[in-house]
């Protein structure tokens, strides 16, 4: 399942990225939260992860539309925390070799629907799908991999996990509302560290739907990880469990192949039923007919899966990050 590790290792890849450093490995980043929380414990603090679990439940007010999605058994889909029908995204940013992705929320219309077909020959570049690396490192960079090395390490034998995935970025007002900043993932399984640091930066500043995330805006963000897993085929549409399982539809409509995914807490969060979260994940996808014809459709077919979602604030990075950034001068000095 998603941790707050990861979360805290999405937040070092972007403000990485906008500092022009290189960030912590997620092994690192696995260590060093394990590491700070144990110090909170022993100094009688509660954890941070408590506090971000008490203002996630705040914090439910995201409003989203959807793209159409054609639907492949080789194509690389995309979605976000909120659940949305996802729209396709193909173009490459500058000297790097992109994913074909899906980012939802965007409203269907017919320009969008005739660029949402995925080539099936895509899946096979995904596997190279990467982000150059910074060579440009500042002096505090410089310390913290120093003492990485000096520090005990994870074990080597860890073995690599593999999931679908996808990353979110909100930005939180002053009065705590939460609103969609970015949101970019996949169906096709990833090395969680390469998964997590690649939609880490694709969600940030290649989600077409929003500009570029900036160096100014990091102070109000929250970012949200979901791991997905157990994908089964329905018997029939509405063969899931509300508040377990999240559903990928495709179907047949005026002669093309349309789908669209909600993820599991979408249907609980607006208190839909099933026959209405079907009908809304249709129309999100692109269909246009009435409710009442929905079963109707040609070749209505639907995946369950389920997923199990972590998220953070930035003030909980930012809090981490110190901690860590002191325990490396304590360690240059010490040495």
């Amino acid at each position: 399942m998603a941790t707050i590790a990861h979360c805290l290792f999405c937040f070092d890849v972007l403000s990485a990225s906008l500092e022009r450093r290189q960030h912590l490995s997620l092994p690192q980043v696995q260590d060093l939260w394990s590491r700070f929380q144990s110090s909170l414990e022993k100094g009688g603090q509660r954890g941070l992860a408590d506090d971000e679990a008490n203002d996630e439940e705040e914090d439910q007010d995201i409003e989203d539309s959807a793209d159409p999605l054609s639907d492949s058994d080789h194509d690389v889909d995309e979605l976000s925390s909120d659940g949305e029908g996802p729209a396709v995204e193909t173009a490459a940013a500058p000297s790097t070799l992109r994913l074909p992705t899906i980012s939802r929320l965007q409203a269907p219309s017919p320009a969008s629907a005739s660029t949402s077909s995925i080539p099936s020959s895509a899946s096979a570049s995904s596997s190279q799908f990467g982000f150059e690396d910074n060579s440009s490192k500042t002096s505090s960079t410089t310390s913290i991999f120093s003492f990485g090395r000096r520090s005990k390490q994870p074990s080597p034998a860890r073995r690599e996990e593999q999931y679908p995935l996808f990353v979110t970025w909100n930005t939180i007002s002053s009065r705590g509302h939460k609103s969609l900043r970015g949101c970019i993932g996949t169906f096709e399984a990833q090395d969680l560290a390469t998964g997590l640091e690649n939609y880490a930066l694709t969600a940030a500043f290649d989600d077409t739907r929003f500009s570029p995330i900036r160096s100014a805006e990091l102070s109000t963000l929250a970012n949200h990880i979901t791991l997905l897993h157990t994908f089964t085929p329905c018997a029939h549409p509405l063969d899931w469990s509300l508040g377990t399982h999240g559903l990928r539809i495709s179907f047949t409509y005026h002669g093309r192949r349309y789908g669209a995914t909600y993820l599991p807490d979408v249907a609980v969060e607006q208190d839909w039923s099933k026959e209405e979260t079907i009908i809304s994940l249709m129309r999100k996808a692109g269909w246009t007919g009435r409710s009442r014809d929905w079963s109707a459709v040609a070749d209505l077919k639907a995946v369950r899966y389920e997923g199990k979602g972590e998220g953070c604030r930035w003030s909980t990075y930012r809090d981490w990050r110190e901690w860590v950034d002191n325990l490396v001068t304590e360690g240059v000095k010490k040495s």
